[in-house]
């Protein structure tokens, strides 16, 4: 990508968006195009359609999407699969109309088999039934690939689908209820402390297994992949399956190549805490999958690793959670 590049950056202000923004700008590239759900709403077909007819974007960042943890996902089935579907339909096809030279799309690891061999391959993808907590949000993440992929065949497009772990970092949601894993435990551990509570509630038995990337170092992979050459990021987006007589979708999953049961992840972010009490596992709540870790030799064989060891990442996310916290946000 060209310093002076037009690129947009949909969803700027959340966790992967905002990671992208400083990655980008760290880089040099100054022709940014960011705007607010307040100024523009993807889920809006005609203002989106507008949008992209003025504004002409060179390359897209997809970051765009309504997420959540597992009591979000619970509540609100319609909500995730209605604004996803909306906001990636409006912006896949206005970037086609367009002529926008790349757009990557961001998913997650839950487009996948709940219970598929690990560590998941790209082409685990459509072989086994969804995680029922969040097979809506999935769904929509699924078809957005196919969406990518479908225009890539028909139109000769360069839309390319990353696959990222569990993310955490600098502007996550901290909401008490509807946040992900380490944003509710950042969260609970620190009023715990304050408050001198001796004992924390994490949902579940401890035993399942998850990966996670801090948010900065999804950024510089999502870059990394929009810098690659012409002929490395074509091998990227796989071929009409009819033809190649093989399944398999563009898509690349981003992650750490490790995982870590929640048990110890709990005891982690005390410690980046500093809280000292029990840590109680309330086995009545669901577990969700029972592991979950990417494969990501397809990253890492063009080049690209992460640099934000877990502990380091998660006093990051505790330090920013403390801000966002004197703010009232």
């Amino acid at each position: 990508m060209d310093k002076q590049a037009k690129i947009y950056v949909a969803g700027h202000r959340g966790l992967v968006g905002t990671a992208l923004v400083r990655n980008l700008q760290s880089k040099g590239y100054t022709n940014l195009l960011l705007r607010t759900h307040a100024e523009l709403d993807l889920a809006d077909q005609n203002a989106t359609e507008a949008f992209f007819a003025a504004e002409k974007p060179e390359y897209v960042f997809l970051a765009a999407a309504k997420v959540g943890g597992i009591v979000a996902n619970n509540n609100y089935p319609a909500d995730f699969i209605h604004e996803n579907l909306a906001i990636q339909t409006n912006v896949i096809h206005s970037a086609h109309l367009n002529q926008v030279r790349r757009l990557l799309f961001l998913g997650s690891s839950c487009i996948y088999p709940r219970d598929c061999s690990q560590p998941i391959k790209e082409q685990y993808l459509l072989t086994g039934p969804l995680e029922p907590t969040n097979r809506p949000y999935a769904l929509a993440k699924i078809a957005g690939i196919e969406m990518c992929w479908s225009y890539n065949r028909q139109y000769g497009t360069q839309y390319l689908a990353a696959m990222p772990t569990n993310l955490y970092g600098p502007g996550d949601n901290y909401h008490p209820e509807n946040s992900h894993v380490i944003p509710a435990l950042l969260r609970r551990f620190d009023e715990a402390r304050k408050n001198s509570i001796t004992q924390v509630k994490v949902w579940g038995t401890g035993t399942p297994r998850r990966e996670f990337l801090y948010s900065e170092d999804m950024a510089d992979a999502c870059v990394f992949l929009m810098n690659l050459p012409d002929a490395e990021f074509a091998g990227l987006l796989a071929e009409e399956e009819l033809r190649a007589g093989r399944f398999a979708p563009p898509v690349v999953n981003v992650g750490s190549g490790s995982d870590i049961a929640i048990g110890e992840l709990a005891g982690m972010i005390a410690a980046a805490t500093g809280y000292q009490g029990d840590i109680i596992f309330d086995t009545s709540k669901p577990d969700g999958t029972p592991r979950k870790l990417l494969d990501v030799s397809r990253l890492s064989a063009l080049g690209w690793q992460p640099k934000v060891p877990m502990y380091e990442g998660l006093k990051s996310a505790y330090a920013d959670f403390v801000r966002a916290d004197a703010h009232g946000r």
